[in-house]
């Protein structure tokens, strides 16, 4: 039997896998139950024939990093190996296991219900990321079961945070862990026919405008933050415009522009009551950017642009504090492992493979940019990500299985 068709055969167990995997709540923020899912995945990978660990974040990290709220709530990073004899280099697969806060009424009640119709499987983390973990646990059983050696070592992660800003996560495993890796998928990006080679990145800010108190029935008497917080997000309009100037090209033709979401979080200060002009309002801005643009360049721009803006708007006075950020990254894919993978995807899913560049940030860059190594992002993929009945279709998630298990092997480096 190959490990293609042992992928066929097990398909239940793939489904069974990721019911157990989403029905672990694993919310971030705060960051629960990290502990739980770590101990199932390494179980798991121990399970396809690897020596697994789980690495803990130290609590003076866990200070530094997060806010006092979340501070009981532990890190995890688990870390897999397969060495395979005479192979001089590894390939390396990573996936976050934490998923984003859920809202609104599911259509199998529980968002963590992990529920089956029609030829998909529905809960957070389906899509976003447990699915990819679950294709990849199949693969290397199929590997296991088959008595089939991948080309290379291999090492696989699975790791924290990546819906926050991943400093505890992924950037902490490239820095602290024992990884050696030549090559790494990150398990989210490019699916179907794409394979990404880059994504965008984001800064994160926090805009706060300072108003003036004062009783209802004298608004002259006060300075009302709303409004100046109004006339601001009105004057980024034109911001918005000058960003849409700026233009790149991906691999497979299609154009990416910069962009800003404003007022994803928004509120208003302490004291807020209905007769009383507001003192302070808050909102915050997601700028996306541009694999080609230098995000230092593009976070100084936009200060520089708030701050003008606030000049022009009679007494508005604002702060601006950096929530987080994550550096975009982009590889031309001209390096045989892209080659690679694109020969796996074409032989699975059939027709023409193209690469991408998504706009949403992956851990991708910790790899292509930190560790500067050719990086790829693939995955299952699904539908409504972050959103009410997140799902990823079977179908999907056992090509995946059967992409990965090609790669290993098949690519020697």
């Amino acid at each position: 039997m190959t490990p293609s068709s042992y992928i066929d055969h097990h398909a239940a167990d793939l489904v069974g896998t990721l019911q157990q995997l989403v029905g672990i709540s694993t919310v971030n923020p705060p960051g629960e139950n990290y502990a739980t899912i770590t101990s199932y995945l390494v179980n798991a990978l121990a399970g396809a024939g690897l020596t697994a660990k789980r690495y803990a974040v130290s609590r003076a990290q866990l200070a530094r990093h997060l806010p006092p709220e979340q501070r009981d709530f532990p890190r995890f990073n688990v870390l897999g190996k397969l060495p395979v004899r005479g192979a001089k280099k590894t390939l390396h697969f990573n996936a976050h296991y934490d998923v984003v806060p859920v809202s609104g009424k599911w259509k199998h009640g529980s968002p963590f219900s992990g529920a089956v119709e029609g030829g998909w499987i529905y809960g957070r983390g389906t899509s976003d990321m447990k699915g990819s973990i679950a294709s990849l646990l199949l693969a290397l059983q199929a590997l296991r079961a088959t008595r089939t050696a991948p080309k290379m070592n291999l090492e696989v992660s699975f790791t924290a945070d990546e819906e926050t800003d991943s400093e505890l996560g992924t950037g902490w495993l490239v820095k602290n862990a024992p990884i050696r890796p030549d090559y790494a998928i990150v398990m989210e990006g490019g699916e179907e026919n794409s394979i990404c080679c880059g994504h965008n990145g984001v800064v994160w800010l926090q805009v706060t405008v300072h108003g003036r108190a004062a009783h209802g029935s004298r608004p002259q008497a006060g300075i009302n933050a709303l409004e100046k917080m109004a006339a601001l997000v009105l004057a980024l309009e034109a911001y918005k415009k000058k960003l849409a100037r700026r233009r790149f090209r991906t691999p497979e033709g299609k154009i990416m522009v910069p962009t800003i979401n404003v007022g994803g979080v928004f509120a208003s200060g302490d004291g807020g009551k209905i007769n009383t002009v507001p003192s302070l309002a808050t909102f915050s801005i997601d700028r996306r950017v541009l694999a080609i643009e230098n995000h230092a360049a593009a976070e100084r721009e936009l200060r520089a642009f708030l701050a003008a803006a606030a000049k022009k708007i009679p007494d508005c006075r604002i702060t601006v504090d950096k929530v987080s950020e994550n550096f975009a990254c982009f590889t031309p894919p001209k390096h045989p492992f892209f080659a690679a993978m694109a020969g796996s995807v074409g032989k699975i899913r059939g027709g023409q493979p193209v690469f991408n560049v998504t706009s949403g940030f992956t851990d991708m860059h910790f790899f292509a940019q930190t560790r500067k190594i050719p990086t790829i992002g693939y995955g299952p993929g699904g539908r409504n990500e972050h959103a009410i009945d997140e799902s990823a279709k079977i179908k999907e998630l056992l090509a995946s299985a059967k992409i990965y298990a090609d790669l290993m092997v098949n690519f020697a480096g």
